[in-house]
């Protein structure tokens, strides 16, 4: 009985058509957590998906990276759609990735991002809208839960730093279904009261926790208050759209009320200081004036002004005689070269040499002629003399 042989790349090839042909592995999204992650020089992007059960390899070629919105990392659980297809050469079969996103809290992330940048691009986060927080406010309104460890934060650095600012809350859900509509009400209902500065958020989280804060509404009605506010959700290292938008970012709510409350007992202080300062400063200034007055005392005193008047009245007589002096030399020096000059030009006065005898001749064009070489036998010449001129015809023209 007779068998049929195959070819490895007849085999590789059928596969690859199966494979080809099954619409399901032709866009398929695997969920997976991400290990040897490795960056190739040439730009793709090679690493191997795996679970509980097992892995896979998958590959994301250089063209394909603009579906790739994050810095991929050993550890990360991703999604990712793509293709399974089979690599001929090798026999192996392998994920082509043509999107990666982060699992769970990443899609969060990834909408924080893409949130981030509209806004962004609206100028929400401009420094041009930023408010100035007030240095004395009196009244600070505080938009987080009546409960936890932010509002008693708040309370013990307001209490410390100053008993007479006085703090207006406004108890707000911050987390779980409705918080961002709770939030929003509190900044609007404190802004209508008129508080000198608002102080709006919350302990840390998770970012799911800290959601609420991250909502595109509440946003804006933070852009669109015309109270202050200090932002002040979670702990040092979280960051919220809200952070953005508020006019100033307070890394936890305790840091919040230090920024919002001013310190009485430091600016008690500060004012005493300069109250003693002050004091010092104008008993120097007073007793500089009044030695400076017993000096000019001291000097009216010896010095006449009548004699000051002559003094200076004999100065001005040396001076104007000095100017005049300085004058009539200079108007000798300008008189005596003047005469040179005039001497000069009388030398080459060319009527003068006329004068003497001398004539000067022209052509018919009027060309001053200077030598025989430029006439010719028959030629008018002009002879011009110290008085009147003549006409002349050429009858013969002796060369040197």
């Amino acid at each position: 009985m007779m068998k049929n042989v195959y070819s490895v790349g007849q085999v590789n090839t059928y596969i690859k058509h199966m494979f080809t042909q099954d619409f399901l592995l032709q866009r398929i999204s695997v969920k997976g957590e991400v290990s040897n992650c490795k960056y190739h020089s040439s730009g793709h992007l090679y690493f191997t998906l795996k679970d509980s059960i097992g892995t896979i390899n998958a590959v994301m070629f250089a063209g394909n990276r603009r579906g790739l919105k994050f810095q991929m990392k050993e550890g990360d659980n991703v999604v990712v759609t793509g293709s399974v297809e089979v690599y001929e050469r090798d026999g192996k079969y392998q994920l082509y990735a043509r999107e990666i996103e982060l699992d769970g809290a990443g899609s969060l992330y990834l909408k924080f991002e893409a949130l981030k940048r509209e806004l962004e691009e609206m100028g929400m986060f401009a420094k041009e809208y930023k408010q100035a927080i007030p240095r004395f406010a009196r009244t600070v309104g505080v938009v987080t839960a009546p409960t936890g460890a932010a509002v008693q934060d708040i309370r013990n650095v307001a209490a410390r730093r100053n008993p007479y600012v006085q703090l207006i809350l406004y108890p707000a859900q911050v987390q779980g279904d409705g918080a961002a509509e709770s939030i929003i009400n509190g900044i609007r209902a404190l802004d209508a009261f008129g508080v000198d500065v608002i102080i709006a958020g919350r302990g840390g989280g998770s970012i799911e926790d800290l959601w609420a804060f991250n909502e595109e509404e509440v946003a804006r009605a933070i852009f669109e208050c015309s109270t202050p506010i200090i932002s002040a959700v979670g702990h040092e290292t979280d960051t919220t759209i809200a952070d953005f938008v508020a006019d100033l970012r307070a890394p936890t709510p305790s840091a919040a009320a230090e920024l919002a409350v001013f310190d009485y007992y430091a600016c008690k202080a500060q004012i005493q200081d300069a109250k003693e300062r002050l004091f010092l400063l104008m008993s120097q200034k007073i007793g500089q004036e009044r030695m400076a007055y017993e000096h000019l005392k001291t000097k009216l005193g010896y010095l006449s002004p009548m004699g000051r008047l002559r003094e200076n009245r004999k100065y001005a007589a040396d001076l104007e005689e000095k100017l005049l002096g300085a004058m009539e030399r200079a108007l000798l020096s300008k008189r005596h070269r003047l005469a040179l000059l005039s001497e000069q030009l009388e030398g080459l006065s060319p009527a003068k040499k006329l004068s003497r005898g001398y004539a000067y001749v022209s052509d018919a064009a009027g060309a001053v002629v200077t030598a025989a070489s430029d006439v010719s036998i028959g030629d008018v010449l002009n002879i011009h003399f110290y008085q009147g001129a003549v006409k002349a015809k050429v009858t013969e023209v002796a060369s040197e």
